[in-house]
């Protein structure tokens, strides 16, 4: 796939994503209209699958809607609420701590910057990428597992990581995908162009396709 060809693929593909649903953190961004859900449900989203994420978050926040709110509950009610999500007892005490943060640093506002979101401990780029782009509207391309391997089997970008992916995509894609491309690339990792085995007979692009790394596919 060259960079020429983007427009055409994102249309392919928003087109074969409409059989499917969004992705738990958008789906969340829909519903709250909050930077902070965002925050918390990506968080949450961490190494844990999508529907346990979206019964996780949806109990946390009808708890807790602000860093107010969420501070003032015990540990122990925060992992109740979000288990059993992966990790739930370490990500309990990453989102009460983060909490205080925001409540003594910024004011109990979730900040806008990306630069300013990852001097939060426990915020990474991914995070602070869909916290723009989904809770602010601004600028940015979240990267993660999905939107990595699919960048690069497409033969878009050629990267080691998930970062450099970023910044490859950053230099590449035009603005007009940048908020959009994570959810395109997402939906359509967890359907169709899955880690192991995509189902390439079912993929609407496989005409602008390279493959790179894929040995065995449906």
């Amino acid at each position: 796939m060259k960079p020429k060809d983007v427009p055409e693929v994102v249309e392919r593909l928003r087109e074969a994503n409409r059989a499917f649903k969004v992705p738990i953190v958008t789906e969340i961004s829909q519903q709250k209209r909050s930077p902070f859900a965002v925050l918390i449900s990506t968080l949450i989203s961490l190494r844990t699958k999508d529907e346990v994420t979206r019964q996780a978050s949806i109990r946390l926040l009808s708890l807790a809607e602000t860093p107010e709110e969420m501070v003032k509950l015990p540990l122990s009610v925060i992992e109740k609420a979000i288990y059993p999500a992966g990790f739930y007892h370490t990500k309990a005490e990453r989102i009460h701590d983060l909490c205080g943060v925001l409540l003594t640093r910024f004011k109990g506002r979730v900040p806008d910057t990306l630069e300013t979101l990852l001097q939060i401990k426990g915020v990474g780029r991914k995070t602070a990428n869909l916290v723009m782009t989904l809770g602010f509207g601004k600028l940015g391309i979240c990267v993660d597992t999905h939107v990595h391997r699919i960048s690069n089997r497409l033969g878009l970008v050629k990267t080691k990581t998930p970062e450099k992916t970023e910044m490859a995509l950053r230099s590449i894609l035009p603005k007009a995908y940048w908020i959009e491309y994570n959810d395109l690339l997402v939906t359509f990792g967890q359907n169709l162009c899955k880690p192991v085995s995509p189902l390439c007979s079912r993929c609407p692009v496989t005409a602008y396709c390279l493959k790179t790394g894929v040995k065995r596919s449906r």
